[in-house]
């Protein structure tokens, strides 16, 4: 009786969790991004090491981190006018498939002993362009995969968990790649596993959206998309928060190859348990969130989720013992993740479905268009400071945003209730 009890609420709680899965387009794109994400880790790890072998310059991994986010800064915004306007998936077709190019063009130059500084900085940058529309079409095309919006927030949980599985898996397999063969094969295998991908998108059944008329610029409803974010006051405290974790606080990624070599003297192998151990933490967090319902408690969860990043963030950057670090790194990975896909959620719940592009390509400019900034602010700091202080600012300015998005808590409740 009790075993059947037990086997009942497994698998009603599995069918919570998994339950956008039911939804066929999404299953094909979940399956797909299965197997592509965890080579863009592969890839992601192998960028940072190449660097710092080749350079030995702190300020190089930030101007390579700025290279590759700076075009969602300057060009999600306009992504987002046309990812209300034009088929979402042809777009997704064309990012990926210029990923995988740049991506196995990169590999070539290594495998054949070619490969320079300048040429990483350009593919990162070719790649942040692609990026910079690739994320918000994806986002926005989550409703052409999930009709139904109850399913909504399991969806974008889902997506969240398949990335920090990723996170989680493809660092350290690609440490142990690094050791073993080399950058180059890292590059190839991310290349390859855009195909997947490709596949999936291919694969659907969507219905041609039927695009009504448009006689404003691109400027107009760029204008517009950004009134309508400022009149709503959860989504414009919500997207602060987002563009100021993601200016001084995400930024301490791009300097792990530091933590892992210069502060706990390890090699590859070590860089890739630390990211691994952000991926840990993220995915726990990626998890919880999937198995949550309620939307009414999602702010006070922005603000917790923030805290335990903030000081996480501050514990890592002054610990030197190896296993510690692994600790602190798994409680910020879960803050980040908590705090990003919570405040996407909301996001995509609120918004009307003719601003949905644009209020999605807001929020993933907060999210990458400012990273880059922070990361070449914080590689010329590092450069005089260290890393090792740099950071402990980065996350004590964090957490003074966090305490200031607890003081807006019951105006944001207050305004989400209205809607």
């Amino acid at each position: 009786m009790s075993y059947h009890l037990n086997s009942n609420i497994f698998s009603s709680q599995s069918a919570t969790t998994l339950r956008s899965l039911r939804h066929r387009n999404y299953r094909l794109y979940f399956f797909g991004q299965l197997i592509s994400l965890p080579g863009n880790w592969i890839q992601n790890i192998a960028l940072g090491w190449l660097v710092y072998r080749l350079s030995d310059s702190v300020l190089l991994l930030g101007v390579v981190g700025f290279a590759g986010q700076i075009p969602s800064l300057l060009l999600t915004p306009i992504a987002g006018v046309y990812a209300d306007r034009v088929d979402r998936r042809k777009v997704l077709i064309a990012t990926q498939a210029i990923s995988m190019l740049i991506a196995l063009t990169v590999a070539a130059l290594i495998l054949f002993d070619k490969i320079q500084v300048w040429h990483i900085i350009a593919s990162a940058a070719l790649n942040g362009i692609a990026m910079a529309f690739d994320t918000p079409f994806r986002h926005a095309f989550l409703v052409n995969m999930v009709p139904d919006k109850k399913d909504l927030q399991n969806a974008i949980a889902l997506n969240s968990t398949l990335f920090n599985t990723a996170r989680f898996v493809g660092p350290p397999l690609g440490g142990l790649l690094i050791a073993l063969s080399g950058e180059g094969v890292c590059f190839l295998i991310n290349g390859l596993s855009y195909l997947a991908v490709i596949a999936s998108l291919l694969a659907m059944q969507v219905d041609p959206r039927a695009e009504s008329i448009r006689h404003a610029s691109v400027f107009t409803d760029l204008l517009s998309g950004l009134r309508y974010a400022y009149k709503s006051l959860p989504i414009r405290f919500i997207l602060i928060m987002v563009i100021t974790t993601s200016l001084l606080g995400l930024p301490f990624q791009v300097f792990m190859p530091v933590f892992a070599r210069e502060v706990l003297h390890g090699n590859s192998q070590t860089l890739g348990y630390l990211i691994g151990a952000i991926g840990a933490g993220a995915l726990a967090g990626a998890i919880y969130l999937a198995t949550r319902k309620s939307l009414h408690t999602i702010p006070l969860t922005i603000f917790i989720s923030a805290t335990l990043f903030s000081l996480g963030l501050m514990a890592f950057s002054v610990s030197t013992g190896f296993i510690i670090s692994l600790a602190l790194l798994v409680i910020t990975g879960f803050g980040m993740v908590v705090e990003f896909a919570s405040s996407n959620t909301l996001l995509q719940t609120m918004v009307d479905d003719q601003m949905r592009g644009r209020i999605v390509a807001l929020y993933s400019m907060s999210f990458m268009g400012f990273t880059p900034l922070g990361s070449l602010l914080m590689g010329a700091l590092a450069e005089f400071a260290g890393v090792q202080i740099t950071v402990f600012i980065a996350g004590a300015c964090c957490l003074l945003a966090a305490l200031v998005f607890y003081r807006k808590l019951p105006e944001i409740r207050k305004a989400i209730t209205d809607i």
